[in-house]
Parts: structure tokens; C-alpha cells; sequence
């Protein structure tokens, strides 16, 4: 089965976000920092603390989300929400995920 799951950016706000959204909604929330992931020797001191990945389950609920790590990258409305696709064949992915991209622009 394919699942869709919304994805938030935030401004360096990501745990206190995740973290009222659990208040609200309830279910299990994990969070990782970038020093604590694979990647925190490829990113700046700056980004050490910021949270590279949330996500809050709860029965059908799922949202993941994380801080904003491309300094290089302005936010702009309508850049701080992604889509992710898992499960499925890779046939079905790459099919909605084609569907999806159409055009737009496609940044990860």
C-alpha cells in the first residue's frame, strides 16, 4: 500500500511545532538532531541543533517534518511543504511521483 505524508519545514521551530502537534493529536513522536544523525560531519555548526527529522505517528496519522537546512535557500510560502510517497512498488512510486512533479519543480 503507497502513503502519502505530509512534510513540514520549519524555521528552526521544528521540536516546538512537532511537539504541540502532539498535545493535540497525541501518538509517538521521535526526533533526531543533525549532530546525532549520518550526516552531521557534512553540515555547518550552525545546524548542529537544528532537527533534520520528526515524525509523529498515531493510529492512520503520520507527518514528518524538519528544520530548514539550505542556508543557500530562501523560504518562500508554498517551498515549506513536500509530499513524501513510501510503500508500494517502485513502478507505483515512480508513476505517482511523475503525476505529482508535473509541472513543477522538482528540488530533492
Amino acid at each position: 500500500m503507497t502513503n502519502l505524508t505530509p512534510y513540514l519545514l520549519f524555521d528552526g521551530n521544528c521540536k516546538q511545532a512537532m511537539e504541540f502537534y502532539q498535545t493535540c493529536l497525541g501518538g509517538d513522536l521521535a526526533l533526531m538532531k543533525v549532530k546525532d544523525s549520518p550526516v552531521q560531519g557534512a553540515m555547518p555548526a550552525s545546524q548542529q541543533e537544528k532537527i533534520i527529522n520528526a515524525r509523529l505517528r498515531s493510529g492512520a496519522m503520520d507527518i514528518s517534518a524538519s528544520d530548514w537546512l539550505r542556508p543557500e535557500s530562501e523560504r518562500n510560502r508554498g517551498n515549506t511543504v513536500c509530499l513524501y510517497l513510501s510503500g508500494g512498488t517502485l513502478a507505483e512510486l515512480r508513476t505517482l511521483f511523475e503525476r505529482l512533479s508535473q509541472g513543477g519543480e522538482v528540488t530533492d
